[in-house]
């Protein structure tokens, strides 16, 4: 798995002992599969907390421009944007309020936010 990270974690001898037995009996391959599996079985169980939980970040120099169609895309994502920008911050006057608040989550900026008033207030407590 070229992909892969190592992972160490500490676990009772009792519970290692279990692992073992059910490696013994052909339930997994190794340690590794069944330890591979178990976290594959919790991240597949919490999918959906996971999914509502990410936020794509940007972070740039230069200019960056959220308009209305890339901004409902995220939305039907279920993802968020954390906007961090050395330079200007453009948000398209086809944004409504709702969709700001709906898929921004953060913004700082090191320049120029350029956006109108509307989204500007309702992102107020977003804006570092």
């Amino acid at each position: 798995m070229a992909d892969s990270e190592k992972m160490t974690i500490n676990i009772s001898v009792v519970d290692l002992g279990k692992i073992d037995l059910l490696v013994e009996e052909g339930h997994y391959a190794n340690r590794t599969d069944f330890i591979r599996t178990g976290i594959r079985n919790q991240l597949d169980k919490h999918q959906d907390e996971v999914k509502q939980s990410v936020t794509r970040k940007t972070m740039v120099v230069g200019a960056v421009t959220y308009g209305r169609n890339s901004l409902e895309k995220r939305r039907a994502a279920g993802e968020k944007v954390s906007a961090w920008v050395v330079g200007s911050l453009i948000i398209a006057d086809d944004v409504s309020a709702e969709l700001a608040l709906d898929t921004i989550e953060s913004i700082k900026v090191y320049g120029v936010l350029k956006a109108s008033d509307k989204v500007k207030n309702a992102l107020a407590d977003r804006i570092l």
